[in-house]
């Protein structure tokens, strides 16, 4: 390692974001998606809920005592989300901030979908925005699906007073956290024969003041479970062609910018998935596959990205299922390696560009998962390796590339094992690569001291970990 560069790490044509937690799974620790998955997302998007003026607020609805018993997932006082913790009479030491600290010293950044009761006070969103602060580029999702009839929201306001509450939250939040960009998720385009999207006059306003348009949409979905389950001729379930759901979306990208004056503006689908409960575990998997080949076959970069709901579920909605008898157990489907190999297409990835040469010490930037500054250090393989780890000295924390894999370093942790790197992708000849790294925020905040520190965290490099590289077995096999 006589040599170091600069890289710089830049966009996706399309970005791969994932769902970690909601009404219907718990959160999955971020090492554990990393290492089933090699490598990080772009955003996590994480499921809360804010109903303060509720007397049941903070608990969540469905475990407060003597609650009714629900007779359909919506069908409580308020969202049966994990409840948001923070807020006017809150504190950001709870959840999600702890998900959040996790999603972002893995880096990635975070997709806070809150559903909000819309009669809150401004004081209430100004102290959401002052929690938001440290937490660098933030994508927020407020009142999702917010044209749909199931969230609370919707049943306390009608959608014109839903779609000026979004405007006014996002100008406060956005006033006490510049950091945070708005994502405004309504249904879009329901109904191919339907020449407007559902709602859009109540929302008009809405498309032109957010930073990015979405909208959600299921290939097939269950929405009766966990109350009943899906047998065919019943109606709580539906399964639409991949064809017409890519063609929904890309006529609501259509609308959206007809709304907007023809200008553009980044296009998200903020959940994505084939409910395997409808399609089967196989047909999901198929779904899913020809989706994402459709992005590539269309070139759509008019798409910027795309959020898969989500990693682990109670149902059929997940990579994994959650193991009926341990809830911290995911049993994955076929799905799991069929997205596994999509998000490492070329067109899913993050770029890297390599620099000019440099020295140590070397100061690493970090603004976002698609805008950081890191290092490339040239290795040189005279075959296939038997060994190949990192020896830190430092409490570094640090997210490190090669050969396609990533592998997070907390500050904790001295020895990284990359072999994981090259297991099923032999090297059968001499080979050069390179081994990158860069250097998410350690606890997952940023300096809000330094000048510009709600949008970058910096940290200094004085040296470089000492790199094993071994292409023998430590003894020889006897016989």
């Amino acid at each position: 390692m006589d040599k170091i560069f600069s890289v710089k790490l830049n966009k996706a044509r399309c970005a791969a974001d994932i769902g970690d937690g909601s009404e219907r799974g718990e959160y999955v620790p971020q090492d554990y998606i990393l290492r089933r998955l090699g490598r990080p997302h772009r955003a996590v998007s994480l499921m809360y809920c804010y109903y303060p003026l509720d007397k049941e607020f903070p608990a969540r609805i469905s475990e407060v005592p003597d609650m009714r018993k629900a007779r359909f997932q919506w069908d409580y006082p308020y969202d049966d989300y994990f409840p948001y913790l923070g807020g006017l009479s809150g504190n950001i030491d709870g959840e999600p901030f702890a998900s959040m600290r996790d999603i972002r010293r893995h880096g990635q950044d975070v997709i806070l979908t809150l559903t909000i009761d819309p009669f809150v006070s401004d004081e209430h969103l100004a102290a959401i925005g002052d929690d938001l602060r440290p937490f660098g580029r933030l994508f927020l999702r407020i009142n999702h699906e917010a044209t749909g009839n199931w969230f609370e929201f919707n049943k306390r306001a009608t959608y014109q007073q839903v779609a000026d509450f979004y405007c006014r939250a996002i100008h406060i939040i956005k006033e006490h956290a510049p950091n945070v960009l708005t994502i405004l998720c309504i249904g879009g385009v329901e109904d191919l024969n339907a020449e407007e999207m559902v709602k859009e006059k109540e929302f008009a306003q809405a498309v032109r003041e957010t930073d990015i348009w979405s909208v959600d949409k299921y290939i097939s979905l269950h929405w009766g479970f966990p109350f009943d389950i899906a047998e065919r001729g019943g109606n709580s379930h539906q399964r639409t062609s991949v064809k017409d759901i890519f063609e929904m979306i890309k006529r609501s990208y259509e609308r959206f910018m007809y709304l907007n004056g023809g200008v553009p503006k980044p296009m998200l689908v903020s959940e994505l998935n084939s409910d395997g409960d409808v399609s089967g575990a196989y047909g999901q998997a198929e779904d899913i596959q020809r989706f994402y080949d459709m992005i590539e076959a269309e070139n759509a970069d008019w798409l910027s990205g795309v959020t898969f709901y989500q990693f682990r579920d109670r149902g059929r909605l997940g990579l994994e299922i959650q193991d009926v008898n341990h809830r911290d157990t995911g049993v994955p489907q076929p799905v799991m390696d069929v997205y596994r190999e999509i998000i490492h297409r070329p067109r899913f990835m993050p770029t890297m560009v390599k620099g000019e040469e440099i020295t140590l010490p070397v100061k690493l930037r970090w603004g976002s998962s698609e805008d950081a500054e890191g290092i490339a250090i040239p290795l040189h393989f005279d075959g296939e390796p038997h060994f190949c780890e990192l020896h830190f000295e430092d409490d570094s924390n640090l997210m490190i590339e090669v050969n396609g894999q990533w592998f997070y370093k907390s500050p904790e942790a001295k020895i990284i094992d990359l072999m994981p790197a090259f297991f099923g992708k032999t090297i059968n000849a001499p080979t050069d690569m390179e081994l990158r790294i860069f250097a998410p925020p350690a606890s997952g905040e940023n300096d809000l001291s330094l000048p510009d520190g709600l949008y970058n965290y910096y940290c200094t490099l004085e040296k470089l970990p000492k790199i094993r590289i071994r292409t023998a077995p430590t003894e020889p096999r006897p016989d």
